[in-house]
């Protein structure tokens, strides 16, 4: 396994911030949008930031597979070990092409089966995240580079991040049951796991399907802010499984295992319903 080098962060910052250039060009302009296998939306933008992407990757650490999801959705998709790359060069199609700003470019480097590298740039907002679990988390925007952390949650509720463009609203219903909760927003893209990071929310459950590059550079950010991603059972999510499927999810900006057990078993009629 490739030793993490500390300037890696900020090349993947560089390289993110060189995809969401892309992005933008493509933003400014009429674009087409064409539907994949799976029914998701993708657009010239999400090619060529993945273009832009994967081959400075692969200069920056040679030898080290990169997962990006449009190679995917063609099929190609490298063997995987201990360590490899995942990339999403446009998270939050859907926000793109309603063009409100939230969507992000995503790279994080997976070791062992957890992400510990990851950068999330939103570059419609002018804003990155970056993570190293080793190191922490900061955020950068006009008003510059500043450090990030995890928030304890409120004695007058707690904040919950839902998705804007994907969510049961009866399964998060169920959820959320029992807790005291002072305030609920919508997000788009890994945004959501950001607000978590950045202590502007407390909770972020995903009860429905995700890939892992959707959520493994904000994952990094969060856990290297100190929070945490389980699935439903409580255990840590993990990177690199056949397919690349994620569970249903819970982010916390503190650990989250023991309630995400006890919340389990109220979200077995609505997983069933969205199965």
């Amino acid at each position: 396994m490739t030793e993490r080098h500390p300037h890696w962060l900020d090349a993947m910052a560089r390289i993110a911030r060189a995809a969401g250039q892309v992005v933008l060009e493509v933003y400014a302009q009429p674009f087409e949008v064409r539907g994949k296998a799976d029914c998701s939306p993708v657009t010239e933008a999400d090619e060529r930031a993945e273009r832009v992407i994967v081959p400075a990757l692969q200069a920056l650490a040679p030898g080290v597979p990169v997962v990006a999801e449009e190679a995917a959705a063609r099929g190609d998709v490298p063997q995987v070990g201990r360590e490899f790359w995942l990339v999403d060069p446009l998270d939050g199609t859907k926000e793109f092409i309603a063009r409100n700003g939230e969507f992000t470019v995503n790279i994080a480097l997976v070791q062992d089966g957890a992400p510990r590298l990851g950068v999330v740039y939103a570059p419609a907002l002018g804003r990155l995240y970056a993570g190293d679990t080793a190191a922490g988390a900061w955020v950068e925007d006009e008003a510059g580079r500043r450090p990030i952390r995890c928030r304890a949650a409120p004695a007058q509720g707690i904040t919950v991040v839902a998705s804007r463009s994907h969510g049961d609203a009866a399964a998060l219903q169920a959820f959320l049951a029992g807790r005291r909760v002072a305030a609920t927003v919508s997000a788009g893209s890994s945004l959501k796991l950001c607000l978590v990071a950045a202590g502007q929310a407390d909770l972020y459950p995903r009860l429905g399907r995700t890939m892992e590059w959707d959520i493994a550079a904000g994952h990094a950010v969060l856990a290297a802010a100190g929070g945490s991603v389980c699935d439903l059972q409580g255990r840590a999510l993990a990177y690199g499984k056949p397919g690349f499927e994620n569970p249903h999810f819970v982010a916390a900006g503190l650990p989250a295992g023991a309630d995400a057990q006890r919340r389990a078993a109220a979200l077995t009629s609505a997983d069933d319903r969205s199965a």
